[in-house]
């Protein structure tokens, strides 16, 4: 009898979190590289949907988001460099102005999304200053790798191994014919 009740209150404590709904404010984290002016950036989204893809133009300085949401009610957080985009933001989701919450300090833009509507949306993100403080970086400013060959030390190497291994050898030949010799 008292397996029975056992075996149900371990059924209630497996059962009830394996068919519980997930929460809206569940966490997706996305780590979003983006490579541009020979710098690569991480925007970091942590939401309740997903991000499927970016692209970024520098020249109209626009960072867009593909997500995707299963919920109404969207949430989420993102975390871009101020080197790679920022003074003052301008937001559009699905073509529409949007006005998110948004903290910055010295490194980092902090902005918080609230949205409704599940399914397939666009966010634009419009910055002033695009790789603030930085050097673009191009092709022809970076060096070119030393394409001389190594100069191979595979004999030397081969020859002082040889050296050192007849070397020890003729130390312990030594000694044994040392103890042999001290033996009465």
């Amino acid at each position: 009898m008292k397996i029975i009740f056992l075996v149900t209150v371990a059924l209630f404590f497996v059962l009830t979190p394996a068919y519980g709904a997930l929460s809206d404010a569940t966490g997706l984290v996305n780590r979003l590289d983006v490579k541009t002016g020979g710098y690569s950036f991480e925007v970091e989204s942590v939401s309740n949907f997903d991000v499927l893809n970016f692209e970024f133009n520098e020249d109209e300085k626009k960072l867009t988001l593909y997500i995707k949401s299963s919920l109404e009610n969207n949430l989420g957080e993102l975390i871009i460099p101020r080197d790679f985009l920022g003074g003052n933001f301008t937001f559009y989701l699905n073509d529409q102005e949007y006005f998110p919450q948004i903290k910055t300090n010295d490194k980092i833009s902090f902005i918080t999304l609230t949205f409704t509507g599940s399914g397939d949306n666009t966010l634009d993100i419009f910055g002033t200053t695009y790789l603030s403080g930085l050097i673009e970086i191009t092709p022809k400013d970076v060096p070119s790798p030393n394409l001389t060959s190594p100069v191979d030390y595979g004999p030397l190497y081969l020859i002082i191994l040889l050296l050192l291994v007849g070397g020890f050898t003729c130390v312990i030949i030594f000694i044994i014919k040392r103890r042999k010799s001290k033996m009465p």
